[in-house]
């Protein structure tokens, strides 16, 4: 047996490669990540692909290993060339991803020293790391002392975990759950509906309240409907507000949709997954007063922090709700219950297994400082206007005038389908490809969006997308 474990131990041992190989690999993943960023000026926005092709089946995985050159180049000829380039400042569609460099190396560091940042008893610092970034969110909405949260992938589980905690507050037991009452608008993102059926709430019933015409919530129609259908014997438990909406950047009235909660015994949770960080502006505070009323915020740090995708949050005011929601303990983690000064991250969420992803956030920060940030964000706000001005001089319609850095726009021809023109000046603009825009549907008119928040778009690709479609109308 003991020559059986030395032979596999000389095999197994393959995987810790020796300081050369470290210092090789790690010199030709920094010269690839180097040839990548300062190629981005050039790189296109998004490359659409005339056919999918099946290099997956082609390169199988085997038992023998292939040399770093070899993976690089296929990473670069099929993965980094086509689609979209979330790291490019000419990706102004959806709602666009970041990338600060410090990023990876947080997640370098992290998957080095693989750090469990799930519970307090594995690593305290970590923890402790991770909450003070939620508490510092906290205290940046507003919420008092005592509130927490979650560092979560994204705004989709954000959400998820927030729902799930108004859900068991407020006392949502299957036998109610038919005559539990939602209330959003049409404009909240689609992660909400998601979570709300992950949730087992998918039989409650959804009351779409009326917007007005910026598309925000039209807060006396909820007042309406919400004593509508506490008359009618129902029982209304949480209202979902958004700080920006994806599709047009819009800002519910946050402060009036406070007061009907307060009034009506509601969880009233935001969805600022892309907006919340345009708090940090001073004179865009006002659109967000009301959210310090909120018993729940998701906000994602890869959006308006600029951090490479997979980091949300979700903030919540009532932490005793949110770990009577999530906690569990099994009975081989009984050690782990001999620390309990701080909440630990695994007894706040669905997740046991979490890699310390907090580690980008907290290392982005202190490397720049609060204020390239702010005014990375007032420079997207800026540049949203100054397109809101210039695109009507090519005789566009616009939407709604810029709460943050979303908008939208189309052009109306002499003659023929409005709709099927702007389908086709966006398969013109992708086929460029050059700045990459996005579309949506709203009451079945077909709108092109602009959404400007990665932190490499500037001046330059603003004048890009102009002069791109001033070609193609």
């Amino acid at each position: 047996m003991i020559d059986k474990i030395k032979a596999l131990e000389a095999l197994s041992t393959q995987l810790e490669p020796t300081p050369d190989k470290r210092a090789e690999w790690n010199k030709k993943v920094q010269e690839y990540a180097d040839r990548f960023i300062d190629g981005l000026p050039d790189a296109k926005g998004f490359v659409k692909p005339d056919q999918l092709n099946d290099w997956p089946t082609d390169y199988p995985i085997g038992e023998d290993p292939r040399e770093l050159d070899e993976l690089l180049a296929v990473l670069e000829r099929e993965v980094d060339h086509w689609g979209v380039n979330p790291a490019s400042g000419a990706h102004i569609a959806y709602i666009p991803g970041g990338g600060v460099f410090p990023t990876a190396l947080g997640d370098y560091l992290a998957a080095v020293t693989n750090r469990y940042s799930g519970l307090l008893f594995a690593n305290p610092g970590a923890v402790q790391l991770e909450n003070q970034l939620i508490r510092w969110m906290c205290k940046m909405v507003g919420y008092p002392d005592g509130a927490l949260g979650n560092l979560a992938s994204g705004g989709s589980i954000a959400n998820l975990i927030a729902i799930t905690t108004a859900r068991d507050h407020m006392g949502i037991k299957s036998r109610v759950v038919e005559s539990a009452v939602i209330y959003l608008t049409e404009q909240v993102h689609h992660c909400v509906h998601k979570a709300v059926r992950i949730a087992g709430l998918g039989e409650s019933i959804i009351r779409y309240v009326p917007m007005d015409r910026r598309f925000r919530m039209d807060v006396a129609a909820l007042r309406r409907q919400v004593e509508a259908d506490k008359a009618a014997g129902l029982k209304p438990f949480l209202v979902v507000a958004s700080a920006g909406t994806t599709d047009t950047g819009a800002m519910d009235p946050l402060d009036a949709v406070a007061d009907v909660a307060a009034e009506h015994n509601l969880w009233f949770h935001v969805d600022a997954a892309y907006g919340g960080f345009f708090i940090l502006l001073d004179d865009l505070q006002p659109l967000f007063a009301g959210i310090e009323r909120s018993d729940s915020v998701a906000i994602d740090p890869h959006k308006g922090l600029f951090l490479s995708y997979g980091l949300g949050a979700v903030l919540i005011k009532n932490v005793r709700a949110q770990y009577e929601a999530h906690y569990y303990r099994a009975n081989y983690m009984q050690d782990a219950q001999a620390l309990e000064d701080e909440p630990s991250p695994a007894d706040l969420s669905p997740e046991l297994t979490k890699h310390f992803r907090g580690l980008r956030m907290w290392m982005a920060l202190h490397l720049f400082g609060l204020a390239p940030f702010r005014a990375c964000l007032d420079e997207k706000r800026w540049l949203t206007r100054y397109f809101y001005e210039e695109i009507q001089k090519l005789g566009f319609e616009v939407g709604p005038y810029p709460d943050l850095s979303v908008m939208i726009y189309r052009y109306i021809p002499r003659e023929g389908d409005p709709n099927e023109f702007n389908r086709q000046l966006m398969e013109k603009l992708h086929r460029d490809g050059r700045i990459f825009v996005s579309s949506t549907t709203i009451d079945g008119v077909f709108w092109i969006r602009l959404a400007v928040l990665s932190f490499r778009t500037h001046l330059f690709h603003i004048e890009r997308l102009l002069t791109m479609i001033r070609e193609q109308i």
